[in-house]
């Protein structure tokens, strides 16, 4: 697959109806929130002002964003997060991933993938969320973070990425599988492994500390180093903050690391000064959409599909 390129220049983002944090994923997401009793109409306003804050500076740094609304029925709460429902890939195939939370599975939406069809080449849609029914889940690019370039797809070990669906994803699609397992500062798995690693074309972030097995640990660092990464450390704290759970984008002129505002706070000025040296950072404000255990990078899906014109 000679000239794939590690970040996209569009993506999918699904403006919110209902928002709220999902009580269905709380158990195994301890980056989620419960909140004070409120109207939950005001919830999902909050919501959606920032949705389309963070919509509106995308595409003022020059980043094509496919806005699709939510729909009404059947309620779900988590549709701002479409990375774990559906994947595109250069080939021309989508994918689409069985979802541990029964409620996120209402979340797949054929008439986006139709849409898709309009503008980009779709030769076959891969579906694997008849996994459900056996009990096997893989959440998209929230279980994957994928090194398009190296061919290297990150696994974390939960609830929703399981290891046999990793390794048949990873022969379905020429990637190598790197699985490992990692957990949070009380010792809980960390749901996603988007949550503690993100990959740019550059560099690459990861909470290395997070992963029990000390030579997975350090096997993990070479491999990245391995394929061209400068490694940057994130401590529990960061990986608390969102600091993981953002994504490298590009436009005509440069590539952006887009991730929330927290989350930009949160890194050190060592940190940040060597993430410049290979993109701009956007940072966004979504300090009622975190509630719901996600940040910026779970809001993207990412289009990597050949364009038809």
């Amino acid at each position: 697959m000679k000239g794939i390129g590690q970040s996209a220049n569009a993506v999918v983002m699904i403006r919110p109806y209902r928002f709220y944090p999902n009580p269905e994923t709380a158990a195994d997401n301890a980056f989620q929130r419960e909140i004070v009793a409120e109207d939950s109409g005001k919830i999902s306003r909050r919501a959606q002002k920032e949705f389309d804050g963070a919509v509106d500076l995308l595409r003022g740094a020059g980043v094509a964003v496919q806005v699709f609304e939510d729909t009404p029925i059947p309620e779900k709460p988590d549709a701002v997060f479409p990375n774990n429902w559906f994947s595109t890939h250069e080939d021309g195939r989508i994918v689409l991933y069985p979802m541990y939370s029964i409620a996120r599975r209402k979340e797949r939406r054929h008439d986006i993938i139709d849409t898709l069809r309009k503008s980009y080449r779709v030769d076959e849609v891969i579906d694997y969320s008849d996994y459900e029914q056996r009990g096997l889940f893989l959440e998209g690019t929230g279980g994957l973070v994928l090194d398009y370039v190296a061919r290297i797809a990150y696994a974390s070990l939960s609830h929703r990425a399981d290891r046999k669906l990793v390794e048949r994803f990873c022969a379905d699609f020429d990637f190598e599988p790197v699985i490992f397992a990692s957990s949070d500062e009380d010792g809980r798995p960390i749901y996603h492994t988007n949550v503690m690693m993100c990959i740019g074309t550059d560099f690459a972030l990861i909470g290395a500390h997070s992963i029990f097995n000390a030579k997975d640990r350090e096997k993990i660092r070479q491999r990245l180093r391995a394929s061209g990464k400068e490694v940057i450390e994130l401590s529990q704290s960061q990986i608390a903050n969102f600091c993981g759970n953002a994504i490298e984008l590009r436009n005509e002129n440069e590539k952006l690391f887009v991730l929330s505002k927290r989350a930009a706070d949160a890194l050190s000025e060592s940190q940040r000064a060597t993430i410049e040296r290979y993109a701009k950072l956007l940072p966004l404000s979504l300090p009622t959409i975190e509630l719901a255990g996600g940040s910026a990078r779970c809001m993207m899906a990412t289009i990597h599909l050949p364009p038809l014109f």
